[in-house]
């Protein structure tokens, strides 16, 4: 029997899920993390797997882990202390940067400090000639000199970069080969190995993150996997990539700068795969933690890569998938700044001590306490009611919230109140809308912004029946306004939306996009929760819930294709002798990324058993061209079938691709200007085999909710049906307001949205009025 397992690390669980094909099913369980060791709530969380899934430990054929410890590490600069070696007149390349301000408006910016200082940067006389040809080649004297420097700084690691390294790799990595032979012990990376592009400071950081994070995620790498042997887990071992794919154990413990962005990325395959299946169009992925918000776009299928991102405030040229951080998650903070002003984030409560209803030691507000206290989640029923939450505490954090909000200036009141504690206004997003929660405006959905304080909020709360209320977390006062914790709670909710909803729009905007032609697919433990605001907020119509979207990214882990990216800078003219040399640099990229597939396939275990072998092996390749003069290089897609035998790769070919997509995008093209090759770029992709064809039976059609409980959207109260998701069948269909809740989230569905259930069990919700 084939069992993937899957698993992502996030800041508040680790979540993993279980892939069984041959029993069409797919098992999930969310862990609470241990930030000291990551490694432990993977351990205990995959053993309440499989004794869930009743599986031993030696049915598991492949498990698949993303993780987010190198990204923190350099988030938070807690990574190794480095060295970096680099050519002579070059010690201050990464002091020098682009020469850039942090922030053109803000004069008191600070710049970003150095990853590494500069009495640890030793210069050695060894460089390359633009062409690649050797200009100055260290004896072994200098060899000797520069080792001793090193070994003097007291580093963890090292990183070598020679000037235009990209030119020919193997001159760098020769003398990173003669230098790790006086340095025993001591891990040191070359550039050129790790990424051979032009642009010498962004190259330089790519080695030096590379060898910053290299010791720490070396020992977690043993620690995990000592802990899965220990459970007796011996099937091969991957790493999420931050391109969406996997890469062995071994590989990421050479190379973890291609594993900083996993966590994201794999959701974002999950998401495609699932919109396949469901024959969804053009999708938004909303992935909603306990930490942070995240947001992808897919266009026609295919995810959209970057070559060039920010992390932790450097910039990174490996290709990743582009994902966006939008905005606050479950853990993030609800506070008032030194105005009175309601704010949610960026500080977040992680796994421990957690929101305040945890119980273990919070006392600030979360998001996830104001989804408590408004009714939208159930504190008997969170985690399948393994983990009951205290909505008390969470009331009171927020009532004690109120107390420092500020009071307006109103119309009859002339000059503003005096309030105890703050004196000040303050000020909340606020949808201008027909006042029913999740309408999108007459504006098309885009937000506006109003002041909405204390005594606002305390006004609202009417309610939209003629039912008592079901479900109280704080007694309303008798003409039904809100008071306290409710009116924080609802307040910040708006507040974490609007926050969203600029974030994803501004971001839809630079790319030429209309958000009402996307469908959203959250996912994460606060997406499906979250989704339905956000949607109504930037106008988009339908969402697709899938049904393991807590732990989406892990069950994207758990499919993940081996994937590598390849790139060799060129910098030449395109003619003829450019096209040659073009298809020459391709050729080598193919044969180096078929040896590292087989190599995946053989390094990928705690033992020296073969991995499953992969199944069809695709190789796709691109060019980075621009019009000479042009500042800025266009990505252009290659045809691929001649890396087979197929019709070759010629100049006129190379040249028509670029004017296309220069056209596509810019609205015109320049047949007569001449042509620039920058770097090429080769994909090889292992596909993984089938993931499990899940399916729900057949349901009644209108399913009867099993409870109700009212709910506070925006400013009204609702009385909203409670249905529990594994009692939904495909064809089932109902209307909002409504819970649907599983056991490791939950799905509000606002006033004005309908949701249908299909075959695989995805959640359609769709905004009435909406195509």
């Amino acid at each position: 029997m084939t069992v993937k397992i899957g698993i992502d690390v996030g800041g508040t669980f680790t979540d993993l899920v279980a892939a069984l094909p041959d029993r069409g099913q797919v098992l999930h369980h969310k862990e609470p993390s241990t930030p000291g060791d990551p490694s432990l709530a993977v351990v205990t969380g995959m053993a309440t797997l499989l004794s869930r899934a009743d599986l031993g430990a030696d049915q598991v054929t492949g498990v698949t882990h993303g993780t987010t410890i190198g990204l923190n590490a350099i988030i938070q600069r807690r990574g190794a202390r480095i060295a970096l070696i680099v050519t002579e007149g070059y010690r201050d390349v990464l002091e020098i940067g682009r020469s850039r301000m942090p922030s053109s408006f803000d004069l008191y910016a600070g710049k970003e400090e150095p990853l590494v200082p500069r009495e640890r940067i030793v210069e050695i006389a060894a460089r390359l000639a633009p062409g690649g040809a050797p200009a100055t080649v260290p004896d072994e004297g200098e060899l000797d000199r520069v080792a001793a420097r090193v070994a003097a700084s007291g580093a963890d690691a090292a990183a070598l970069i020679v000037l235009h390294g990209y030119a020919d790799p193997s001159f760098e990595e020769g003398i990173a080969e003669r230098l790790r032979d006086r340095l025993p012990g001591l891990p040191l990376m070359a550039a050129a190995t790790i990424w051979p592009e032009v642009r010498e400071y962004e190259r330089a950081l790519v080695a030096c993150l590379n060898a910053y994070i290299q010791p720490l995620m070396r020992e977690y790498f043993a620690r995990l996997e000592s802990g899965l042997t220990g459970l007796g887990v011996t099937a091969p071992i991957f790493i999420s990539a931050s391109n969406g794919g996997s890469l062995s154990l071994r590989s990421a413990a050479e190379r973890p700068i291609e594993t900083v962005l996993s966590g994201p990325a794999s959701g974002v395959t999950a998401a495609v795969r699932l919109a396949t299946a469901a024959g969804v169009g053009n999708i938004v992925t909303f992935d909603m933690g306990g930490t942070s918000s995240d947001i992808a776009v897919t266009v026609g299928g295919s995810p959209e890569f970057a070559t060039h991102t920010t992390v932790g405030g450097l910039p990174l040229i490996v290709p990743v998938i582009a994902v966006n951080a939008i905005g606050a998650g479950g853990g993030s903070v609800i506070w008032a700044d030194e105005h009175g002003v309601l704010k949610a984030g960026p500080d977040s409560a992680g796994a421990d001590p957690g929101p305040v209803a945890y119980g273990r030691g919070g006392t600030r507000p979360t998001v996830t306490d104001c989804y408590l206290v408004t009714g939208v989640i159930d504190p008997a029923t969170f985690l399948g009611g393994r983990m009951p939450l205290d909505a008390a505490a969470s009331a009171k954090a927020l009532d004690d919230l109120s107390t420092t909000l500020a009071v307006p200036r109103t119309q009859d009141d002339g000059p503003a109140r005096a309030h105890a504690d703050s004196p000040t206004r303050a000020s909340v997003p606020h949808r201008i809308d027909d006042g029913t929660p999740g309408a999108p405006s007459e504006q098309g959905g885009t937000p506006a912004r109003a002041s909405v304080t204390r005594d606002t909020l305390a006004h609202a709360g009417r309610r939209t029946d003629s039912e008592p209320p079901a479900h109280r977390t704080l007694d309303n006062t008798p003409d039904g306004a809100l008071e306290g914790a409710h009116a924080v709670a609802a307040g910040a909710l708006r507040v974490a939306t609007a926050g969203m909803a600029t974030e994803l729009q501004k971001i839809m905007a630079q790319r030429g996009l209309d958000p009402r032609e996307f469908t959203l697919v959250p996912f994460g433990g606060a997406g499906p929760t979250h989704a339905a605001l956000l949607a109504a907020e930037v106008g988009i119509g339908h969402i697709v819930v899938p049904p393991d979207a807590a732990t989406f990214c892990a069950l994207g882990a758990a499919g993940a294709d081996l994937r590598r990216d390849l790139a060799r800078s060129l910098r030449r003219r395109l003619d003829d002798a450019g096209a040659v040399r073009l298809r020459e640099v391709l050729s080598g990229l193919a044969t180096e990324a078929r040896t590292w597939l087989t190599a995946q396939n053989r390094d990928g275990g705690p033992t020296e058993e073969p991995a499953a072998e992969t199944g069809t092996v695709t190789l796709s390749c691109s060019a980075d061209m621009r019009y000479s003069g042009q500042a800025y290089e266009l990505r252009v897609a290659l045809p691929s079938e001649w890396l087979d035998g197929g019709d070759g790769l010629d100049a006129a070919v190379i040249a028509e691709a670029f004017h296309t997509e220069h056209e596509r995008l810019y609205g015109f093209r320049d047949a007569t200007a001449p042509i620039e090759l920058g770097t090429a770029r080769l994909a090889v992709t292992g596909a993984a085999g089938p993931m499990p064809a899940v399916a729900v039976p057949p349901g009644a059609g209108a399913p009867r909710p099993g409870r109700r409980r009212d709910i506070l959207l925006g400013d009204t109260w609702h009385t909203a049906d409670v249905h529990s998701r594994v009692l939904l069948g495909a064809g089932d269909a109902f209307d909002g307001p409504a819970i649907v809740e599983q056991d490791d989230t939950t799905v509000l569905v606002p006033p004005g949205w309908s949701v249908s259930v299909d075959a695989a069990g995805n959640l359609h919700l769709h905004l009435r009025g909406r195509n």
